[in-house]
């Protein structure tokens, strides 16, 4: 009698072992049926205005679920406010990581936010995928940071692109540059200025706003001065609106170059409303993705795909905005990878192929642009086309441009 007991015992001690180094062996954030990810976003603060970016890719992942999911498994994505702020960004993460235990965070945005949790995650082989911030370190610092990778094109490059059309087309100009001091906004005046080369001279003047500013009138006021006449915006949608309704107040017309981040078309539509449209008319900047606004994707099968899932899976909010589209493209990404990673689900396994990416046929960016990684390379997406608003409308311009 006593050797059986000591016998079931054994047996239940040997159970309990067992049962814990499963358990602690287990994949955190993925069961049978479900892949809990989750981010930090701004649906509120100054930079509420990139809120569908969260919101886009959350609703191309109900999409998805609804029609079966990755290898049958739900994706569920709990992103949380952060108010733009990287004290908050800090504080949600770990809870996102340690109380909800999530499989990975994804699509945080915001330079400083991801820096802000940047090692952390890396500490505990967290996967920081698909980052919504160009800053080149996401892809420059990967063997430093190998479970960190972003997702746009690069501010480095972009602003390059910038540099060299301004040097070949605009021999005489007068640069000024309007700018967020932070990493995001010294990154693109240094990508600007090493494409400019011995033509940096022509930038008169820099002026720095911090996001807590109310308004940029005294930085245009200043840029006027300068009799500037080409006038890089280097801002967030709030501050890049701000800038051409400070300059049509001061009767102040410069040919305007305005980052990515700050060129959807509804934003410019509100700077249009904001200003008017001769202020706007004429202003450059780059593209990657389809634009739902632009009469040439009518037709096209992507675009109304977008459509039908917003107005399913988001109520119908959004069919105008482009940063909803650059959620679906970075969650099509994502759901790309996780099926590249196979059917058993772990956080190596989804960096291995996020880092493999050959992704020819995203449909929510534009004809060309392959979505491409490799072991040494963690950049995306690096091709782009040049664009000018006219009448009310990006018109791209010139070849693909690859973004160095």
């Amino acid at each position: 009698m006593r050797k059986s007991r000591v016998l079931v015992g054994a047996i239940c001690a040997l159970a309990i072992v067992s049962a814990a180094s499963a358990g602690g062996s287990a994949t955190p954030g993925v069961t049978s049926k479900q892949i809990l990810i989750g981010g930090t976003t701004p649906l509120s603060g100054p930079a509420s205005a990139y809120a569908s970016v969260a919101k886009g890719a959350d609703a191309y992942f109900k999409y998805v679920n609804a029609h079966g999911g990755v290898f049958g498994r739900s994706i569920k994505y709990k992103y949380e406010d952060d108010a733009y702020d990287p004290s908050q960004t800090i504080q949600k993460t770990r809870d996102l990581v340690q109380n909800d235990k999530v499989f990975a965070i994804y699509n945080t945005l915001g330079t400083e936010q991801n820096l802000a949790v940047r090692s952390y995650l890396n500490q505990l082989k967290v996967p920081q995928l698909l980052v919504a911030s160009g800053a080149s370190t996401w892809g420059s610092d990967h063997k430093k940071y190998p479970w960190t990778i972003g997702y746009q094109p690069r501010y480095w490059g972009e602003a390059a692109i910038y540099g060299h059309y301004i040097a070949k087309t605009r021999p005489k100009a007068r640069i000024g540059i309007l700018y967020q001091n932070d990493d995001y906004g010294k990154e693109l005046i240094a990508g600007f200025q090493h494409a400019l080369g011995k033509k940096a001279k022509l930038i008169v003047s820099k002026q720095g706003y911090d996001i807590t500013d109310t308004d940029v009138k005294s930085q245009i006021a200043r840029l006027k001065a300068k009799r500037v006449n080409t006038l890089m915006v280097f801002a967030t949608p709030k501050f890049a609106i701000q800038s051409y309704s400070s300059a049509r107040v001061l009767g102040w017309r410069p040919l305007v170059f305005v980052n990515a981040v700050s060129s959807a078309t509804n934003t410019m539509t509100i700077a249009s409303l904001a200003s008017s449209k001769l202020q706007t008319e004429g202003s450059v900047s780059i593209a990657f993705l389809k634009d739902p606004l632009d009469p040439q994707w009518k037709k096209d099968k992507a675009v109304a795909l977008f459509r039908t899932i917003l107005k399913k899976y988001n109520g119908g909010q959004g069919l105008s905005d482009v940063y909803n589209v650059y959620g679906m493209a970075s969650a099509y990404t994502l759901v790309d990878a996780l099926r590249h990673a196979g059917k058993n689900l772990t956080r190596a396994g989804v960096m291995k192929a996020i880092t493999h990416l050959n992704e020819r046929n995203n449909p929510f960016v534009l004809p060309g642009i392959v979505v491409r990684t490799t072991s040494a390379d963690h950049f995306p997406i690096a091709q782009v086309r040049l664009e000018r608003y006219h009448k009310g409308r990006w018109v791209y311009f010139g070849p693909l441009n690859r973004v160095g």
